[in-house]
């Protein structure tokens, strides 16, 4: 099975930030994280770079990180190709596009069939913003006539560019130890469309989950979002991730031993749900508590 994807307009931060070391890491999460969610493991990676004119320190960069990121997988960087475009890019400007291969045992697809009412819900802590909802990002900045070379509001420590550009964590290691260990009845990826839009994608239909905004951490960054761009919660959680990069749909007896597996592989991870049915007219993803967990 395959898996295409881009980073969007997160490029724009990388290009006006002068920083195009991990853009890079953030394609390849894009494509591998969509492959480990439906059980499969990434084997192999090609990259698509087009710009104006190319500019061989910055190209080197981007792929310093596709590199990265391929180790982080596990997966061979076996090529790609890059064009030079004049007329259709802008000077400076640059995309990238790329495309993975992975593979699954026959009869071990994750397909997320077997999820029944009562299963739990885990969530996977996420990096920060990851790769979705920069058009909004970008606006907010521009509203608050930030510079991507001062202090990030909310991380006085870094800058907003750097803060920003904080790569999409790449789940692939963790998610296949749930597949082998065979816990794993669903994952959802949770990208464009946040919360409310990925998770359903994982479930049968007739099938929702309600998540308690309590149980996992809302990093600054997106305290920030919401306040700067007056967001409503309802927003946040159909735009960003919200804190929780990926979520895995486990049987209630065995929520330790993933979390365990998890805890091993190093990433953070709680309950933060459970799965019901949710007829037709209504919602398949509710979220309890928002405002008050994410007033803080």
């Amino acid at each position: 099975m395959a898996a295409t994807d881009g980073v969007g307009t997160k490029l724009k931060i990388a290009i006006d930030a002068g920083r195009h070391d991990t853009v890079g890491i953030d394609l390849v999460a894009m494509c591998v994280n969509d492959l480990v969610v439906q059980g499969a493991e990434p084997l192999f990676f090609l990259d698509y770079y087009a710009t104006a004119k190319l500019a061989v320190p910055v190209a080197s960069a981007v792929v310093t990180g596709i590199a990265k990121g391929c180790r982080q997988a596990r997966c061979a960087l076996i090529g790609g190709e890059t064009a030079e475009m004049p007329g259709l890019y802008a000077q400076g400007d640059y995309d990238l596009a790329g495309f993975a291969v992975g593979a699954a045992e026959r009869g071990h697809l994750i397909t997320g069939e077997m999820v029944k009412p009562g299963d739990a819900v885990i969530g996977i802590a996420s990096d920060g913003v990851h790769s979705n909802g920069f058009s909004l990002v970008r606006k907010i900045v521009a509203d608050q006539d930030l510079g991507y070379d001062r202090p990030a509001p909310f991380d006085p420590t870094d800058s907003l560019g750097a803060a920003l550009l904080q790569p999409t964590r790449i789940y692939v290691q963790p998610c296949l130890s749930l597949v082998r260990s065979g816990l794993a009845k669903a994952f959802a990826h949770i990208t464009g469309g946040g919360l409310v839009e990925n998770i359903p994608r994982a479930l049968p239909a007739g099938l929702g989950c309600r998540l308690d905004a309590r149980s996992w951490k809302l990093q600054p960054v997106f305290g920030w979002l919401r306040q700067a761009g007056g967001l409503s919660e309802r927003d946040m959680a159909r735009t960003f991730n919200c804190g929780l990069g990926m979520i895995t749909v486990v049987a209630p007896d065995n929520v330790d031993r993933a979390l365990g597996l998890l805890s091993d592989a190093g990433e953070t991870a709680s309950v933060v749900g459970d799965v019901r049915a949710a007829p037709a007219d209504h919602p398949r993803v509710v979220i309890d508590n928002m405002a008050d967990a994410w007033a803080r």
